[in-house]
């Protein structure tokens, strides 16, 4: 009996030490991810690429696709950095999937840690099973935000309904809130996305023809807002939006290796210039960029400079100096940029004091060959709002066009 007892403790013991079983390895294809904000589960969809050892993945927002190039995945664990966002996903290896954490990097580089899962095979995006019977959203809606503090902004949303699958978006004074996806379950709307940068969760009800909701961002905004449908909702016109208080506009900063660029240089001596207040932390910053990168090519001979005016949330300028080289090695930009200073509109403001504010990134400046100011444009409608996205470019091309035939 005795001898049994040490045989079956030393079985025990070999087991216990032996660790866990082979872990099956990860498979590439579609993923559901989550992020949990304050206000509820936020999904979205990944996408795994594989080819030999190298991995890359894909965030899916309706017609958004985001690829992450900066990808490791082993049996272990999964990393996924967007340096142009300076933002990052690690996570273990949990089950068939993983569970960890999204850090985004925020205004004087302070971080949100948001918890994050991935599982494997699940296409799904907010329901996993079809709903009986849901409302119709479709269409376009005046829209009211109101934050916590009782300080209401005006905003339209654009909603397209297949089904229960809504896809749209909220276009608001400063630039629009992107790819939103999502669906309809009874009287309950439900949207999100996820791009790397903005991490937004939209919840409503459609009480008669009013929807109430919540809109979350992250881990520290939260906005309640109404929205009734209106097919006439207009926003004020973007060229309103921000003045010139002084007669000369002019700036002075350093490039990404700190040599100082005015734009009383001899690069801009009788040339149109486009001037766009930016950070490579906004993604409307982002849709300008990437058209603003082949504008530049197709232009630049026949007399256009861009320059990039960059404010950051890191205010090192080292740290700063190489968040806008990732913002600029993602577009392949060929046109100068500068690092301007902190991404604070008010300090902002003040640093470029010709301008009443700096009411939105991006901001957009028009200057002719003589030096003048022509034109201010506030945001930037990205391709999410389809047709304004589409005006928006026809209107800039038009505007640098005149100038350049001046």
């Amino acid at each position: 009996m005795k001898n049994i007892l040490i045989l079956t403790l030393a079985a025990l013991l070999l087991g216990g030490c032996s660790g866990p079983g082979p872990v099956d390895p990860v498979q590439p294809g579609d993923w559901r991810g989550v992020l949990t904000l304050p206000g509820g589960e936020l999904p979205f969809s990944l996408q795994l690429k594989q080819d030999g050892t190298e991995w890359m993945a894909v965030l899916v927002n309706g017609d958004e696709r985001v690829e992450v190039t900066d990808v490791t995945v082993n049996e272990q664990q999964m990393t996924l950095v967007l340096p142009a966002f300076n933002t990052r996903i690690d996570a273990r290896r949990d089950g068939a999937g993983f569970s960890g954490t999204l850090t985004l990097v925020k205004r004087a580089g302070k971080q949100q840690h948001i918890p994050f899962v991935a599982r494997p095979g699940e296409e799904y995006r907010f329901l996993r099973v079809q709903p009986e019977s849901y409302v119709d959203v479709d269409g376009r809606w005046a829209v009211t935000f109101r934050e916590d503090d009782g300080s209401e902004s005006e905003a339209i949303a654009e909603f397209e309904q297949t089904g229960n699958v809504v896809e749209g978006t909220f276009l608001t004074p400063t630039g629009d809130y992107r790819f939103l996806a999502g669906e309809v379950d009874g009287n309950q709307l439900y949207l999100s996305t996820f791009d790397g940068s903005h991490a937004f969760l939209f919840t409503a009800k459609l009480e008669g023809a009013q929807l109430q909701g919540d809109f979350w961002s992250g881990t520290a905004w939260h906005e309640s807002f109404v929205a009734r449908r209106d097919a006439n909702a207009a926003l004020p016109d973007a060229d309103e939006l921000t003045q010139l208080v002084d007669e000369q506009f002019t700036f002075s900063f350093p490039d990404t290796d700190g040599n100082m660029v005015s734009l009383d240089d001899p690069q801009f001596d009788g040339k149109v210039v486009l001037v766009a207040l930016a950070g490579s932390w906004c993604p409307n910053c982002h849709d300008e960029a990437a058209f603003l990168a082949p504008f530049y090519h197709q232009y630049r001979d026949q007399g256009l400079e861009i320059v990039g005016l960059m404010f950051e949330h890191l205010e090192d300028f080292s740290a700063a100096a190489t968040q806008v080289i990732a913002f600029r090695d993602k577009f392949d930009i060929g046109y100068t940029l500068l690092v301007a200073g902190s991404s604070d509109k008010q300090r902002a403001g003040e640093t470029m004091s010709m301008l009443d504010r700096v009411y939105a990134f991006p901001t957009s400046v028009f200057i002719d060959r003589n030096g003048n100011v022509r034109r201010i444009h506030t945001g930037f409608n990205g391709p999410g709002t389809g047709r304004h996205y589409d005006q928006l470019v026809a209107g800039f091309t038009e505007t640098i066009e005149q100038l350049l035939a001046e």
